[in-house]
């Protein structure tokens, strides 16, 4: 078992978890992941190792509970644990000293944001973070991003904080500037918004890679669930990402993908759902 140091809610249905799990925490890089199962009969749920702390042996976890795994994995609290916590998984984020670096993220794609841009400030880099959400309350991890980033620019959709509308429109706003252009950036968060900012920074020729987190099942290549296509090519999220080259990501095809992925997990969560109600029925 991996014990849950604790268990905090930082919005609706996010929660930030640290585990014990000191062998990850040693030998994790920015941009890795961990396969975790609540307990022996739960599905096995990718998540990016968001921070980590070697001499206390834990690592950080932000989780937005949606499904029954997630919420099966949140509804652990202190002194309990996880069943499996496997990894770390993926390619570690190359990094280096760019200049200036634009860190985007959408949603909970901040939390995935957040390793890659503490390892690009570490570098020397002058970092911009970009984060944004439905509506201020969505917005997570200001405060910390704050504290090793030279900048963090918010916008919301309904204008309840920072700028009123989307990532993209302040991410511009640094490509039309000269003086704040980055020489890099990354993207995390939902795919229509990372392939947005793929298309905003193709005409700059900027460096820009994104976080992909399709489906995963073994974290091995084994399974062909989190297949992407990358330059023409075949790639496995799991074993050859999970950053690729933004300008070089088929997101039509991994859009369509995982929507057909979303219409089986509603179908499988709706059967679960009527057979618990008919064995609570039996049970009368």
């Amino acid at each position: 078992m991996f014990e849950v140091i604790s268990n905090e809610v930082l919005t609706d249905n996010v929660h930030r978890m640290v585990i014990k799990a000191p062998r990850i925490a040693k030998s994790r890089q920015a941009g890795q992941f961990v396969i975790v199962r609540s307990d022996a009969d739960a599905e096995r749920i990718p998540l990016t190792i968001a921070d980590a702390d070697v001499a206390a042996g834990t690592v950080t976890l932000i989780i937005q509970a949606l499904g029954d795994g997630t919420r099966r994995i949140v509804g652990i609290e202190p002194p309990d644990g996880l069943k499996d916590v496997a990894g770390p998984l993926g390619l570690p984020t190359h990094i280096e000293k760019w200049g200036k670096v634009a860190c985007v993220g959408g949603g909970v794609g901040t939390a995935v944001l957040y390793p890659l841009a503490a390892a690009a400030a570490e570098a020397g880099n002058e970092v911009t973070a970009v984060i944004g959400g439905r509506t201020e309350p969505l917005v997570i991890l200001r405060n910390e991003l704050a504290e090793f980033c030279d900048d963090v620019l918010v916008a919301t959709e309904d204008g309840s904080l920072g700028t009123k509308g989307f990532v993209t429109a302040v991410l511009q706003e640094l490509l039309d500037d000269e003086a704040k252009r980055p020489a890099a950036v990354f993207a995390v968060g939902p795919v229509g918004m990372m392939k947005a900012v793929a298309e905003q920074t193709r005409p700059y020729g900027i460096k820009t890679l994104v976080s992909l987190n399709p489906i995963m099942v073994d974290g091995t290549g084994m399974c062909g669930g989190c297949r992407v296509t990358v330059g023409g090519e075949a790639k496995f999220a799991c074993v050859d990402g999970p950053e690729f080259d933004g300008h070089l990501v088929d997101f039509d095809e991994l859009a369509s993908r995982q929507a057909t992925y979303e219409k089986h997990e509603k179908h499988e969560a709706c059967r679960l759902a009527q057979q618990l109600n008919e064995m609570k029925r039996g049970q009368k």
